[in-house]
């Protein structure tokens, strides 16, 4: 059973230790700050990113020709694998949206580890306090301008941010 509230209190952790305030998160500076190294590089489409470790350090490497933003999300989500699921890891790469040994679990979201992981990357690129301290708790869902103003602030796509506003109003 996934545990969101110790993905999100990991998140929260690492916020506070890294010294964040403000948006948006510079989640490389995080990762870099964890030992962990990311880099950008050529892969299919499908495949969002992958998590190992190498050499006894933590790697990630995330999908040079998709988003910035869906850029950020994979590293935060990565990120939370290197610090959740250290065990998950030593077997191997683990491989986000892709092709290479992505079960049936992880591909209807139940997989206990990716939802902690989202959980974890929701919380670090929008975290809970500062959208309720950055977006009026009446906020208007359907001002398409303003949402987008807000996502661009935070770096996420107003999509992600439509989504985590409403999982924290509920």
């Amino acid at each position: 059973m996934a545990d969101t509230r110790r993905a999100v209190k990991c998140a929260q952790e690492l916020l506070r230790n890294a010294g964040v305030e403000k948006p948006p998160v510079s989640v490389r500076k995080i990762a870099a700050l964890r030992g962990c190294s990311v880099v950008t590089a050529d892969l299919e489409d499908s495949l969002s990113g992958m998590a190992f470790t190498k050499g006894g350090r933590p790697a990630i490497i995330v999908n040079a020709s998709h988003h910035p933003n869906r850029q950020r999300f994979t590293i935060a989500h990565e990120l939370g694998h290197h610090l959740m699921h250290q065990d998950f890891l030593a077997e191997g790469v683990h491989v986000d949206k892709g092709i290479l040994k992505r079960g049936a679990l992880s591909t209807a979201g139940v997989d206990f580890k990716e939802i902690e992981a989202n959980a974890f990357a929701a919380e670090l690129l929008m975290p809970r306090e500062m959208i309720k301290n950055l977006i009026p708790s009446d906020f208007d869902l359907q001002d398409e301008v303003a949402l987008t103003n807000y996502a661009k602030l935070f770096g996420v796509s107003s999509s992600a941010l439509n989504y985590r506003i409403i999982n924290i109003r509920n």
